[in-house]
């Protein structure tokens, strides 16, 4: 039978050098991923670095009042750990499965060793981090000055991005934890779209059913983030096709 799972399912992993691929392939660990799951939590130092292949990680900020907001979501696009190449050893937020599904994961020791060598991973995860802070910047502006149902769709096309097929699992509980709102403005916000017949929602199983119409009433946000995400990344919007 055909393993369903290959590393080049991420694409940072896909666009590197067939000699640098092989390099990596044979310390990169196949992980399931379920949802819930911490990668790490605030200041702990992280001893691996995670690239998505089939799920979604939550970078979240949590106060000390237990309230919490997401400030970016990370997928086959991208890797979490970026600590581990930009020399601060720990973040200051925590990671979280949003997502179920599996990623690759490698050693930090190892990927220290990777940038040391000055090879064409570092720019490619220069270039990732880089985008990285666009969307943590462009949420922090959402979160602060557009509707929630605006959210709640830049929320749900940053998700499709980064997902085959066009289904979310997903409580109104745990999207109003990402989003820092209340439940009832999810509720009213998801009701909105149904009733435009942009997703049908049942259960915690979102279906987006007018992808074109989503992206008409999002605000400007997911615009912004992916249209930084190309320009650095040229070879994501390859893949999307």
């Amino acid at each position: 039978m055909t393993n369903p799972h290959n590393p080049n399912q991420n694409h940072l992993l896909s666009a590197l050098s067939t000699s640098e691929y092989t390099h990596l392939f044979s310390h990169l660990e196949l992980i399931e991923m379920p949802l819930g799951k911490a990668l790490y939590e605030s200041g702990n130092e992280l001893r691996y670095a995670y690239f998505p292949t089939t799920c979604i990680v939550s970078l979240l900020y949590v106060m000390e009042n237990g309230a919490s907001a997401e400030i970016a979501v990370v997928g086959n696009e991208g890797i979490i750990g970026i600590a581990l190449f930009m020399g601060g050893e720990t973040m200051p937020n925590r990671a979280v499965v949003q997502s179920a599904g599996h990623a690759y994961r490698l050693r930090g020791s190892l990927v220290k060793q990777e940038i040391s060598r000055n090879g064409p991973l570092l720019p490619l995860l220069l270039r990732y981090t880089q985008a990285l802070i666009t969307q943590m910047a462009q949420t922090a502006v959402c979160n602060r000055h557009h509707s929630v149902d605006q959210q709640l769709c830049r929320w749900l096309l940053l998700s499709l991005d980064r997902l085959d097929g066009n289904e979310l699992i997903m409580t109104q509980e745990l999207i109003a934890d990402m989003l820092g709102v209340r439940r009832e403005g999810v509720t009213e916000a998801a009701g909105k779209l149904q009733q435009l017949g942009l997703i049908h929602y049942s259960r915690g199983h979102i279906t987006v059913l007018d992808r074109p119409g989503l992206e008409t009433r999002s605000c400007e946000c997911y615009r912004v983030v992916k249209k930084e995400f190309d320009r650095l990344l040229p070879y994501l919007a390859i893949a999307a096709c």
